[in-house]
């Protein structure tokens, strides 16, 4: 239980820390950000900072850090070094790098923002990566929560009229003005994310529960090999690029730079404390990483459910079944939301009349509702390595960033030359990759990894960075 309490505290002194040197290597000022400046009603809509926090948390958190987390834990103990130091040096720097970045070029998307510093290539590969994944991470998340709710009603109301009511959802959601459903609604199952983590926490260190000392072994009990995979499956609560889609949506509705710290690298440190809490638990109340791995074999849902009613009675049952399902569905509609806005940013469509809001949103639940309807699991089998991929590149652009404003770019060159290797090994020895041996995977990502940091210091260090000064770059918009 020692290593769980050390995790957390320096996860709690890391962001008091660390995100500062964060937030001075990026030089947050006074200007008038795009919430203020580009106010349209919709989608630049000034909050207030701690309603913006609660909703980024929520936006990139759902169940992302306790699925996750519970995947991870299967490992063993070891993976509450990943969860602290992948967030603390990884997650929070990426997070917090891509919402100021957005913020500084007019609350752009990541496509966008990779197509600025990594070239147009890229940012066309970015356009369809982007909207590709959010439309799954939609339709995924569409079919869950209707399946459970069925369960939990009378039959008449089957899982076809569940999904069809969350699907109108999440057409006023991406549609309507992001502060009078998202901006109302999301703070209040953000609290419930917090409580249900903390009560699950409690409950398991006064319960009396055997929370396992950290150890470099590997306790899987399938023998699957910690690297990559682990670095994979725990992505929320860690690193993840989906965070990169989510964090322009409340760079445009933060009223001051200096704040953004807090917002984005403060949620992503609160969903690092939320995973670590159901890392330890998932392998202390099951007894061992053998009696977790059983369990989830009943699926992710269930052992959340039977771990909040077994340790926090009929309330905390109550919390879950809210988790569970709105949860996901928080990360669903804030998908479709930043695909739209991703669309918008791609064909230069103002977004303020509501007709131009129409044109995106109507085609883009029309797709997501055709995909419910057919498995697609086989293509959401190659998320989580996307999803890592897309935080890889975010990084690599962020470094790119730095570099040109002359900062210290080794902040993110070091966890985007980490992601590299994470993300190349992966696709290279997984089932639904390349399935080659680790002693090919392992060098080849290695090799990959210094590629990539070959590549980006003899283009910019060495070769000083194509128009490294200019102002377009530096500052895309006035005060």
């Amino acid at each position: 239980m020692i290593s769980f309490f050390v995790c957390l505290a320096i996860l709690i002194i890391g962001f008091m820390l660390y995100s500062k040197v964060a937030e001075k290597v990026f030089g947050p000022d006074d200007r008038k950000p795009p919430a203020l400046s580009m106010t349209d009603g919709s989608d630049y809509v000034p909050m207030g900072t701690p309603r913006i926090f609660l909703i980024q948390l929520l936006n990139i958190a759902g169940l992302g850090p306790i699925f996750g987390a519970l995947a991870g834990a299967c490992w063993g103990p070891s993976v509450f070094l990943w969860i602290t130091f992948g967030t603390l040096l990884g997650g929070g720097v990426h997070d917090y790098m891509v919402g100021m970045m957005s913020m500084r070029h007019k609350g752009a998307s990541v496509s966008e923002l990779t197509g600025t510093y990594l070239g147009n290539a890229m940012k066309q590969v970015m356009r369809v990566f982007s909207v590709v994944l959010l439309v799954l991470v939609g339709v995924n998340f569409s079919t869950g929560p209707a399946n459970l709710l069925a369960m939990l009603t009378p039959n008449v109301l089957d899982a076809k009229f569940w999904l069809a009511v969350v699907l109108i959802y999440y057409f006023i959601a991406t549609f309507v003005p992001i502060d009078k459903v998202i901006g109302k609604i999301y703070p209040i199952f953000g609290i419930c994310l917090i409580v249900m983590a903390l009560g699950v926490g409690g409950a398991i260190i006064l319960g009396g529960y055997h929370i396992p000392e950290i150890t470099l072994s590997n306790l899987h009990p399938s023998g699957t090999p910690i690297w990559p995979t682990m670095f994979i499956s725990v992505a929320c609560g860690a690193i993840s690029g989906f965070h990169a889609t989510q964090s322009p949506l409340m760079a445009r509705c933060l009223t001051n730079e200096k704040d953004g710290r807090k917002v984005f690298y403060g949620a992503m440190v609160a969903e690092g404390v939320i995973a670590l809490i159901w890392a330890a638990a998932g392998v202390a109340f099951y007894n061992g990483t053998g009696g977790l791995l059983e369990a989830l074999g009943n699926g992710q849902s269930s052992v959340v459910y039977e771990i909040c009613f077994k340790l926090l009675g009929p309330v905390g049952a109550v919390i879950a079944m809210i988790g569970v399902i709105a949860c996901p569905i928080s990360s669903a509609d804030t998908a479709y939301r930043s695909a739209r806005l991703t669309l918008a940013d791609w064909f230069k469509i103002d977004q303020k009349p509501i007709k131009n809001r129409l044109v995106l949103t109507i085609p883009l639940l029309a797709v997501g509702a055709v995909l419910t309807q057919v498995d697609v699991q086989v293509v959401w089998r190659y998320f989580s390595w996307s999803n890592q991929t897309l935080a890889m590149i975010a990084l690599w652009a962020a470094s790119v960033y730095l570099f040109r404003r002359k900062r210290f770019y080794w902040l993110t060159a070091l966890p985007a030359t980490f992601m590299s290797a994470v993300s190349c090994t992966y696709i290279l020895m997984a089932k639904e990759g390349f399935q080659l041996s680790t002693a090919i995977a392992y060098p080849t990502g290695i090799i990959f990894a210094a590629v990539c940091l070959g590549t980006f210091v003899f283009t910019c260090v060495m070769g000083k960075g194509k128009n490294a000064d200019s102002p377009a770059v530096e500052e895309p918009y006035s005060v």
